[in-house]
């Protein structure tokens, strides 16, 4: 019998890929406190890659030790500029100045993701995005945000690039998944070698 593949975050954009994939899981959404983590492991100076997949670990683990039968997929992504990690805006306001430190520069996108099976990890991968941003003005940026708040508020960044964000930039270099918060290729590959997806 095929092992049931959880997946333990509910983004939207995640499950999509997912199924337009054809990859049969489940939803199981983790509660834990992500934020504290997150400033825990910045005061302690931990790199953003490594932010990233303790993150997806924590949700893998947390479901994972709940059904043990299962594989269980956690996901993170991290927003890395300049040393600083943005997270999701909890207003208008943040996400537009996250908009106005990263407008003419250049970020990364960290997207990871680890698999966990009866408690334990057994896969992991973090994918990497490098963004560049146009120079937008001012006018912009602000109808941007307040065009596009109700979705942006559940990005890092203060952006989706596979929206109207996709204006805000001049070059992206790496994997599209990537930027969508699922390093999909990875994944496909490993369920393929597990049996649980045909390949």
């Amino acid at each position: 019998m095929t092992q049931i593949l959880i997946l333990a975050s509910g983004s939207r954009i995640r499950q999509t890929l997912l199924s337009n994939a054809k990859v049969p899981f489940e939803v199981n959404v983790p509660l834990i406190d992500e934020n504290s983590i997150k400033d825990a492991l910045i005061a302690e100076n931990t790199p953003p890659r490594d932010i990233a997949d303790a993150l997806a670990e924590g949700k893998a683990r947390k479901i994972s030790m709940k059904f043990p039968e299962a594989i269980v997929l956690g996901c993170d992504q991290v927003l890395s500029f300049r040393g600083m990690i943005f997270s999701k805006p909890n207003a208008p306001a943040e996400a537009r100045a996250q908009l106005s430190e990263l407008n003419n520069e250049r970020h990364k996108l960290l997207s990871a993701a680890v698999i966990y099976e009866a408690g334990e990890p057994k896969w992991r991968h973090i994918g990497e995005v490098r963004l560049q941003m146009k120079q937008n003005s001012d006018a912009y940026l602000d109808d941007y945000v307040d065009r596009n708040w109700d979705s942006i508020r559940h990005s890092v960044g203060g952006y989706k690039l596979e929206e109207e964000g996709a204006r805000l930039f001049s070059r992206v270099d790496g994997d599209y998944f990537n930027v969508l918060g699922l390093p999909l290729f990875e994944i496909l590959g490993y369920l393929g070698q597990r049996g649980v997806i045909s390949s």
